[in-house]
């Protein structure tokens, strides 16, 4: 007779077990000697405090209610709850803080091989504002990547607002913003297009998702990202710049990111092993005190998938 687990969830056993947990050792490592913290959140947090760092957080696919009728939310990352931890527990401190954690997150299972849990390990670096901060997570987590054993990891970086902006500029509509994003976020220019085209919407929003490679992609963009060129430059100084790809198609879903955007990559895959970005308005939704803020959150399980597959390639 065979019991079944949910689909988008999977048993892990002792050896693969033992290379995970390696694996998070090194990852844990690298970002510990950096100065990164570990934290650890409860997985259940209020539905009303997940809304509070994203709206759409609202009607999350995995809720119960609690013994007074609170509606209990299982986490879809750790951005928000660790955002509500600064707020709440370094409300006198002075940044910056240097966070990490190594945690399961829930998400709905959209499709064929999509899992709705899986474990994140990642950091957040609160109080750097601008290029600086995000030159530091970046350079850190492709270091971390190749404490791990992978060498052909990449991170695509890109500029979060400036489409949403532009859309903003062109009185786009809410719904129809959403649509253009969500086409963006899966890489369906065809969609992309079709929407542009119904809109009458300029050329712009078409050509800007298809710039994307070295720092002579910067150029093409004009003054539009003045950041990312200032970013690249801190990138050069910590001699990682190689491993950074500009896209400025590139946007995140969740609704909370502010500037630059991160995806990381390995060639040896055909799907990212974690992302992330700038959120210098998250903090503040939760307290008074607003602070700058990005970070960078890796499934775990993917790196470990690519590990194995930059193996086989050696």
């Amino acid at each position: 007779m065979i019991h079944p687990t949910p689909p988008g969830t999977r048993d892990v056993l002792p050896e693969e077990m033992r290379e995970l947990r390696a694996l998070t050792d090194r990852l844990r490592s690298a970002f510990e000697v950096a100065g990164f913290g570990e934290v650890w959140t409860p997985a259940l947090e209020y539905e009303e405090v997940l809304q509070t760092g994203d709206e759409r957080a609202a009607g999350a696919p995995y809720r119960l209610f609690d013994e007074h009728g609170e509606v209990l939310a299982l986490r879809s990352d750790m951005t928000i709850p660790i955002a509500r931890v600064v707020a709440t527990r370094y409300g006198e401190a002075q940044p910056p803080f240097r966070l990490c954690y190594f945690a399961h997150a829930y998400r709905e299972a959209r499709g064929a091989g999509v899992q709705r849990e899986f474990l994140q390990g990642g950091i957040e670096l609160i109080g750097v504002p601008g290029p600086a901060g995000e030159a530091e997570v970046v350079a850190l987590v492709i270091a971390a990547l190749a404490d791990a054993g992978l060498d052909r990891h990449r991170v695509g970086i890109g500029d979060g607002s400036l489409y949403r902006t532009l859309l903003r500029q062109h009185d786009v509509a809410e719904e129809d913003q959403h649509a253009m994003l969500e086409a963006l976020s899966r890489r369906d220019l065809v969609e992309l297009a079709r929407m542009v085209d119904r809109l009458g919407l300029p050329e712009l929003l078409m050509r800007l998702p298809e710039l994307r490679g070295g720092p002579e992609v910067l150029e093409r963009a004009d003054h539009k990202v003045g950041t990312l060129r200032e970013l690249h430059g801190l990138l050069e100084a910590r001699g990682v710049a190689d491993r950074v790809i500009y896209d400025l198609g590139l946007v995140r879903e969740l609704g909370y990111y502010t500037g630059a955007v991160f995806e990381v990559y390995d060639p040896a895959v055909g799907f990212a092993l974690g992302g992330g970005g700038r959120y210098d308005e998250l903090i503040g939704r939760f307290g008074q005190r607003a602070l700058p803020a990005c970070g960078i959150a890796l499934d775990v399980q993917r790196v470990h998938i690519a590990q194995m597959a930059e193996e086989r390639l050696r």
